[in-house]
């Protein structure tokens, strides 16, 4: 299904997806109604077929030469491949087949074939990096994790668009060969060699399909909150005829951030938890974000305890652009969150070791042909289980972190004006030497999902995110781009570098790291934003490198005042000039008589005196 909207002048089609949940549906064929548990065994039928002809596609095909043809874009006899990945791989004569006395239309034998050529074709990639890997792999070094730079350099040229790969991306590559090399005690020949042929995923890609298999439309009740989804269904796993495929009307709740004025497009099907899950796809005009011309922008810095610091900045032109900021930042703290994920991952971790000690008993009573004791395959099973609860919950916890953190960017750039937002690149930070707890929380951080959600979410507003190298941020005064000083923080007697002070004596600049890193951040991003090129990946903005030169350091100014121009209110002398109520003041006794005090125990000099009553006594009248 295939829908348009109008796009103005300056304005650019955003594509989103959005979950939703079916909970009944209707067999118009029998007129039966399917609560959510018939519809998820229905649609999990269709999953099946479709995945099984799909898998046995890609294992057909899962060679370098196939990967290269398809990428190539054209057929042996010179004819140009389709966009559709159904139909370039029918152009190929790459169909998919029914299992043996099971009916399928042709376009569920579609839906399989686009399935298939999608995989097949993200595999395109990794098979240019592998063979770029291997084409350089070092022969005199006996580490090749621990390249020269000249290795490094050749590595670079050897893989396409190499320089814009990332480095974490290439020691993962080199990772995942050495681990090969000392199983089989050879390199491998390719990525076909280095990986089994992979699945075509637990999904049902009905946008593949036409009108004739599934229509989506919104209901006409509340074409605001409700759609429709007609779909054809299976109604056994392995339908023999057209007679077993009957036709389900599913009414769904439309998710709130699908606007009332979008274009939806027909969904993925998909069965999670035993119940019917729609990726809804939709589209909507949006202002279009731009590469450059910013003057006006919010910078972030990724930590560990502080999870986000970031202010605004303000780039004046002029033939020597200024870049001020007020310096006053904004932190996003979940340090409860944070807490939160790590208890789930040691528990995570201790269950894990659990499993591990259990399955290695069992695997060795096997091994000595003894059957396992009942108990333990019992416990292993409600240990695998548990484990994979906690990991669900890890996973919810992290997107819900990504969606916090990519939220409060966003609103953060709208509420200060700003059409930019610059983030630092740290895909190639990697958890060694540095600790096994730092190691640990820098492993499970979900920087990647913060940078997705954000790029998403910014998109929706016409604001571009851009990511700016992080090298030298944390170094450099962003006064005047001294070397700072590093030391502990003097509000807080943890050891660690938290704080940076400026030794120039003229600057003086002393702050968090974090602080300062962020205004180095941006005042690189509206500096250098002339270089930014189009990241076509994740549709965001990416600046490569940097020029010394153009290198500024970043002006304070005062926070602007309070105009007087507004109504204005009477001041009040808050001066303190007496005692605070209810407060004895000092050096006063209070107001109440003490007894008399015989004359026999009591001198003259020292006067009246005694024990204070239980009672106020009444003073006599002045």
């Amino acid at each position: 299904m295939r829908r348009k909207i109008a796009v103005g002048a300056g304005e650019t089609v955003r594509v989103a997806c959005a979950s939703a949940s079916g909970f009944r549906a209707l067999d118009t064929v029998s007129g039966e109604v399917l609560d959510a548990g018939v519809l998820a065994v229905r649609v999990g039928w269709l999953t099946d077929l479709v995945e099984a002809m799909a898998t046995e596609v890609i294992a057909a095909h899962w060679s370098r030469e196939d990967l290269d043809l398809l990428a190539s874009g054209k057929a042996p006899s010179g004819e140009k491949l389709p966009p559709n990945a159904w139909m370039a791989l029918r152009t190929l004569g790459w169909t998919a087949t029914a299992p043996s006395g099971v009916y399928v239309s042709d376009r569920v034998r579609r839906i399989a074939e686009e399935q298939a050529g999608r995989v097949l074709r993200s595999a395109h990639w990794r098979a240019e990096v592998v063979q770029g890997v291997l084409a350089s792999w070092p022969a005199q070094n006996l580490d090749p994790m621990r390249r020269t730079p000249g290795e490094w350099e050749a590595l670079r040229a050897a893989v396409p668009d190499g320089a814009r790969t990332a480095a974490s991306v290439l020691r993962a590559r080199t990772r995942q060969i050495l681990t090969f090399a000392a199983a089989h005690h050879r390199l491998p020949a390719d990525v076909c060699e280095l990986e089994a042929a992979p699945g075509a995923g637990g999904q049902v890609v009905l946008a593949a399909a036409d009108r004739q298999l599934a229509t989506l439309e919104r209901c006409e009740d509340d074409p605001a909150r409700f759609a429709v989804l007609t779909v054809r269904l299976p109604v056994c796993p392995g339908p023999c005829s057209r007679a077993d495929w009957h036709v389900a009307v599913v009414r769904f709740r439309l998710p709130p951030t699908i606007e009332a004025t979008a274009a939806l497009h027909t969904p993925t099907l998909r069965v999670r938890n035993g119940r019917l899950r729609l990726d809804v796809a939709h589209s909507t005009a949006v202002p279009k974000a731009q590469r450059a011309g910013h003057v006006r922008a919010v910078a972030f810095d990724y930590g560990l305890n502080t999870l986000l610091t970031g202010g605004t900045l303000t780039l004046e032109g002029g033939p020597e652009p200024v870049v001020h900021t007020d310096a006053r930042p904004a932190f996003l703290r979940i340090n409860g969150i944070l807490a939160k994920a790590d208890r789930l991952r040691i528990q995570a971790e201790q269950l894990w070791t659990k499993v591990a000690h259990l399955q290695r008993l069992a695997e060795g009573r096997r091994a000595a042909g003894i059957r396992p004791a009942p108990l333990v395959v019992a416990k292993l099973t409600v240990l695998r289980e548990e484990h994979r609860r906690i990991s669900r919950r890890r996973e919810h916890l992290n997107r819900a972190i990504a969606r916090t953190a990519a939220r409060f960017m966003v609103e953060h750039a709208r509420a200060a004006d700003a059409s930019v937002i610059y983030l630092e690149d740290l895909r190639d930070m990697e958890a060694r030497g540095k600790g096994r707890t730092l190691n640990t929380r820098l492993s499970t951080s979900v920087r990647g999902q913060i940078v997705t959600d954000t790029i998403h979410h910014a998109a929706r507003y016409g604001i571009a995110v851009v990511i700016v190298p992080a090298r030298g941020t944390s170094k450099y005064c962003p006064r005047c781009l001294t070397d700072f000083r590093h030391h502990t923080a003097p509000d807080n007697p943890k050891t660690g570098w938290k704080w940076a002070t400026c030794p120039n004596t003229a600057c003086g600049y002393s702050a968090d790291r974090d602080v300062a890193a962020w205004q180095r951040i941006g005042a690189r991003g509206l500096t250098h934003q002339h270089q930014c090129i189009l990241n076509r990946a994740h549709g965001s903005y990416l600046l490569r490198s940097t020029v010394e030169e153009l290198d500024q350091p970043v002006q304070h100014v005062p926070h602007p005042a309070r105009s007087s121009s507004g109504p204005q209110t009477r001041s009040v002398d808050r001066t303190k000039s007496v005692p605070t109520r209810n407060r004895p003041a000092p050096n006063r006794r209070r107001g109440v008589s003490a007894p008399p005090t015989p004359p026999s125990t009591a001198s003259a000099a020292s006067g009246a005196g005694g024990k204070r009553p239980a009672t106020p006594t009444p003073q006599p009248a002045a």
